[in-house]
């Protein structure tokens, strides 16, 4: 026996099994057929798929020490999956040394797509319930309005970080690195303290809304680095600093700081001086065939030049759900089962058991480094201490009450940090911390929060690394033997990343550089990890708990009043979980497109969720978010609805047509509701509010206006006139099996043609409001006093390039089809061609292919915005379009009315506005969701024009281009703000020296919000993944033609490529194929290239 193998027998007693409620194995079993030997020569050799494989560039090789062992290291063995048959000769003998991929290939033969193609085919066959566990905690709990019971809304002050440690939370729970279920009844995360700090690193820290110099802001290094879609395999990154964290100078630098400066940021103080910080590694595992077990790696690297001291504290508990209903309900329960072993009880879960292995010493640096040489100096390894106490309120320390229980939620940070003792004991024994007098944590071993303390003292400088190793399961060692060997457990955590290799590397193969294949993995990562279990039921969250006092009568009327009905308790796609942890409804339909390309199901399920009854208003309207559910957000979810209908269908060979059509029929509610309520005038000229876009008007437009009148929107009405063509794509689609959707495609055509007609209003007396400037070429706002009485607004914003998203081209196969539709649309051309003509581009003229286009631009109108669009002196930037015109930075708007000043100029940069809390900003970075949407409309436009039409690109260089190649090179530039540049420099990074230079950092990308007009730096939300991410699908779409950033550009046929997808004949629907099968692997990373109509 190693020593290894003894020192667990101290802690465990050999194979001893947790003494209480000893769970069974899951004996269920796939239901997939193997395939014949006989037909295993026509399958993929290994080789090929290894080698293809190997063009992926493999995610980080964490080197992890293990207990020392004085016998030779045996062959690692793998655990034969939960369903195969007992050994019965040499052969299954064997193949307990193959992996779980290579077992996989052999059993499914030509079917095989992958082991994680294979999970997620698994799970929605409900055979196995991959995606009950994931990142489902929030980065931030505290200060949301979910948590606000206060008399005045201020959620930031009414429930401050100060008071997340020692507070239990309502309706969710937070968490560095951190787990639960699907439903959040049982909760993992990280907790950790070097030594200096006052309290315990157990979650992220931020300045609030009023802190802020910009708003709020999260103040730590972290990274999401890799994720498959059902978790199965996930890795983190947080940066934790040894010199005492800068709370305080935080807070004081960024209140001091106004809006027209940069925001203070952690690297702006000492904190990494000298490299004095830990990088601490998370990773999750599930085991090959039970998505309930997971293996849990936190491995932390000292950085620093000398020996430090590391707690690692990884936490399980149970959220509180007994302090809010009356009766009080019975709380779940954990307990110390056997040394080392927390047991957790949960009436609908049963029980899992979290295994505190315990650690090898710290190891040099040249361990680390995979070299010889490394020396462990404690045999006996580092035994954790396990900790109980009870997730409750702290109401001695916040309130100076007596408190319910006699174990509370920070009784962790009292126990291990005596700084954090209360000064005076609440059972009256006074002295300087007479905490030392009184026990925090429970000696009976039991509560609802648990911890095991892991102290790695003197882990050497430079490299120095530690590990631990933990796992959550229903089993015992008896039935798992990776739970007491280091080997399996961390060949199966390896094997889970090689799949996840696999996984990424049959999207995106081919000559796309490593760097792109880093950013689009990491973007991925990043919205997958981005997932949150939202919990806010509006009725109960307004009249407050029985077991509570009542909340300020005055609360009810604060906000959100009309939403009684709303009941969220689902997994959710977050914008970014610390500076937006709650869901907001365009953000998410710009979540789902990239999101489609790896998880359709997922993308599905939240496109579906904000139109189902719990979410959506009676009426038709869909919620914004939870600070003001009655925003308007742009229409998108029709355009989002089809587009990862396609993508589906693009990539896996779906056609998912009962999705389409159940969240269509929620969306003609939802357009009925915008015709009735923001068309006031029934003029077809929509005013809409904000939409999205904030600041960028000179004045707040969710508020009347300070001039009187009404304004007249050209981003609403033309947002409007995008949702029309795309519920009319969505009924020419639906109509191919159900021919009453003929019926409401020529009702959607109609509209359409009225909406148009609006972006040229014509008034009573027939008077015309037009929103065009025939003058400068563009779309403006405009206020509406009354008939003759109009201004327009003369901003050159993104407002006036929306008008190009409305673009739709119809296959002549496709008008043909339908004799309805076709019928009534040329009747509507021939009779009413005032209308048609005015604003309707080119309905009679065929084009390239004879497809029609319905725009709301003619071809005139297009070359002009284009003009613009295309100057890199007004909105081209080098990394993407920008949000204003760089024309404002000399000749800013400026509206003198009832002795205010109102204006709008150039801010390439931060918002230099209060307005809509100051933290974002539409007056001239680059948003990659807008950018997003002008790229796909130029891509319409080239199916239409094809090569006939040619534009100068960049504006004034004499380089004249498609629109096709316009789009591609939009495209480059903003995939230019993550690449590396011919100096290894990212602009996203903003000149940091050491985020570009650093080989600890230089491998990992921020998805900010949104960025700077001129230089690319990133800005707003750090981790924003949710439409930043975007960029994954820009990579996978133009990738392998995209030149390094700052390089001059060389110009390049690429249209030939984009109309590789069949268009339907009109006899009929061929059967979809998936582009996704081993015989075209290599080929199909590339097939979203596809710019058919069929395709967008």
């Amino acid at each position: 026996m190693s020593s290894a193998e003894k020192l667990r027998g101290k802690i465990f007693g050999g194979a001893a099994a947790p003494q209480q409620n000893q769970p069974t194995t899951n004996g269920s079993t796939a239901n997939g057929s193997s395939t014949p030997k006989a037909s295993l020569p026509s399958l993929p050799s290994l080789d090929t798929v290894t080698s293809v494989l190997a063009s992926v560039k493999p995610g980080l090789s964490i080197e992890v020490p293990k207990l020392p062992t004085a016998e030779p290291i045996r062959p690692a063995t793998k655990k034969p999956s939960l369903t195969s048959p007992p050994e019965a000769d040499q052969g299954v003998h064997d193949d307990q040394y193959k992996t779980y991929r290579e077992r996989l290939l052999e059993k499914l033969g030509a079917e095989y797509e992958g082991v994680e193609r294979y999970r997620l085919l698994q799970d929605g066959k409900k055979e196995r319930h991959w995606k009950r566990w994931g990142p489902y905690l929030s980065e931030r709990q505290w200060a949301t309005v979910r948590e606000d019971y206060s008399a005045n809304g201020d959620a930031w002050t009414h429930f401050p970080h100060e008071q997340a440690r020692s507070r239990a939370y309502r309706w969710g729970e937070d968490g560095l690195a951190g787990i639960s279920d699907n439903h959040q009844r049982l909760c993992f995360a990280l907790g950790l303290w070097n030594g200096v700090d006052p309290i315990l690193k157990e979650r992220l820290f931020g300045v609030t809304g009023h802190q802020g110099n910009h708003g709020e802001d999260c103040k730590e290094l972290y990274w999401y680095l890799d994720s498959t879609p059902t978790h199965s395999y996930m890795k983190y990154l947080y940066k934790y600093p040894q010199r005492p964290y800068p709370y305080e100078e935080l807070v004081r630098e960024s209140i001091a700081r106004g809006r027209d400066v940069q925001e203070y940021e952690l690297m702006d103080t000492d904190a990494f001086d000298q490299d004095r910080y830990w990088d601490v590694f998370v990773e999750y595992a599930k085991d090959e065939d039970d998505p309930n077990s997971i293996s849990i790696r936190i491995t932390a690297y000292n950085r620093g030049p000398s020996p430090a001291t590391l707690h690692i504290i990884p936490q399980l508990w149970f959220p509180n759900t007994w302090s809010w209903p009356l009766p009080t309900p019975p709380r779940p329960n954990l307990w110390l089962s056997a040394p080392g072993v927390i047991s957790a009880q949960e009436k609908t879960m049963g029980t899992n058991h979290l295994y505190c292995t315990v650690s090898p010493p710290p190891a040099g640096p040249s361990y680390a480094n995979g070299t010889d040489g490394a020396e462990q100096e404690d045999e006996d390894g580092v035994v954790p201490e396990i900790m109980f106490t009870e997730n409750d309120t702290n109401f001695q320390r916040l309130y100076n009450v007596p408190n319910k229980s006699e174990y509370v939620k920070d009784a962790f940070h009292d126990h291990i940090i005596p700084s954090h003792r209360p000064k005076t004991a609440v059972n009256g024994i006074n002295g300087e911390h007479s905490g030392a007098q009184r026990t925090f944590i429970n000696p009976e071993n039991k509560g609802t929060k648990s911890g095991a303390h892991y102290t790695f003292k003197d882990v050497p400088g430079k490299g120095g690394v530690v590990v631990v190793r933990l796992k959550l399961t229903p089993h015992t060692p008896d039935t798992d033997a990776s739970i007491n060997d280091e080997e399996l457990f961390d060949d199966s955590i390896d094997e889970r990343r090689r799949e996840a290799d696999e996984f990424y590397g049959r999207l995106l193969g081919g000559s796309v550089t490593d760097d792109l294949k880093a950013i689009y993995r990491q973007a991925l990562g990043g919205m997958l990890w981005t997932k949150q279990y939202y919990k806010f039921i509006q009725d109960e969250w307004l009249n407050g708990d029985p077991a509570q006092p009542a909340p300020p009568p005055e609360r009810k009327w604060i906000r959100n009043k009309e939403w009684r009905h709303l009941h969220c308790a689902d997994i959710l796609s977050m914008p970014d979980k610390w500076e937006y942890p709650f869901f907001a409804a365009w953000d998410t339909a710009f979540h789902c497109i990239p999101l489609a390309m790896v998880d359709p199901a997922f993308a599905k399920k939240q496109l579906d969720l904000l139109t189902r009854e719990w979410y959506m208003k009676p009426d038709g309207q869909i919620p914004a978010y939870e600070w003001n559910f009655s925003d308007v957000n742009p229409p998108v979810h029709a355009w989002a609805t089809f587009r990862v209908f396609k993508i589906e269908r693009k990539l896996y060979g779906k056609e998912d047509l009962e999705f389409l059509e159940r969240v269509f029929q929620k969306l003609l509610l939802n357009f009925t509701w915008w015709v009735n309520r923001k068309d006031a005038g029934g003029n077809n000229v929509f005013e809409g509010g904000f939409l999205g876009l904030d600041n960028i008007g000179a004045f707040n437009r969710s508020e009347p206006l300070p001039t009187g009148g009404v304004l007249r929107q050209a981003d609403g009405t033309a947002w409007m006139a995008f949702f029309c063509v795309n519920m009319l794509n969505m009924a020419l689609e639906l109509a191919k099996h159900n021919p009453t959707y003929e019926d409401i495609a020529s009702k959607f055509f109609e509209h359409f043609i009225f909406i148009a007609d609006a972006m040229s209003y014509r008034g009573s007396n027939d008077e015309t409001l037009s929103l065009w400037n025939e003058k400068d070429g563009m779309y403006y706002d405009a206020i509406h006093w009354g008939p003759g009485h109009s201004q327009q607004l003369p901003i050159r914003s993104l407002v006036g390039l929306i008008p190009l998203y409305a673009t739709l081209t119809l296959e002549p196969s496709v008008i043909n089809r339908f004799p309805g539709f076709k019928k009534r649309m040329e009747w509507f051309i021939e009779n009413r061609p005032g209308l048609v003509q005015r604003n309707v581009a080119n309905m009679k003229a065929g084009g390239k292919g004879q497809r029609r286009l319905l725009a709301l631009v003619s071809k005139e109108r297009l070359v002009r915005i284009l003009e613009k669009m295309l100057d890199e002196q007004e909105f081209l930037s080098d990394y993407g379009i920008r949000s204003l015109s760089l024309y404002h930075k000399k000749h800013p708007f400026n509206i003198h009315v009832n002795g205010q000043d109102f204006g709008v100029e150039y801010w390439p940069g931060d918002s230099k506005s209060g307005m809509f809390g100051g933290n974002s900003n539409w007056r001239g970075p680059i948003w990659l969701a807008t950018n997003f949407l002008l790229i796909e409309s130029l891509q319409r436009f080239h199916q239409y024009y094809g090569n006939d039409l040619q534009v100068e690109c960049p504006t004034g260089s004499g380089d004249y281009m498609d629109l096709g190649k316009v789009a591609e090179e939009v495209q480059h530039r903003i995939i230019h703000i993550f690449g590396r540049d011919m100096e290894g420099c990212r602009a996203t990074n903003g000149g940091n020296v050491k985020l570009d230079r650093d080989p600890h950092f230089r491998d990992y990308v921020w998805f900010h919000e949104f960025f700077h007009g001129n230089d690319g730096r990133g800005l707003g939300a750090s981790h924003q993944t949710g439409w930043s991410g975007l960029v994954a699908f820009h990579i996978m779409q133009s990738g392998m033609s995209c030149r390094l950033p700052r390089t001059p550009r060389t110009p390049r046929s690429v249209s030939l490529h984009y109309f590789d997808e069949r268009i339907d004949s009109e006899y009929g629907d061929e059967h979809p194929q998936s582009a996704y099968t081993v015989s075209d692997y290599p080929q199909s990373a590339h097939s979203l290239g596809d710019l058919s109509p069929d395709a967008l």
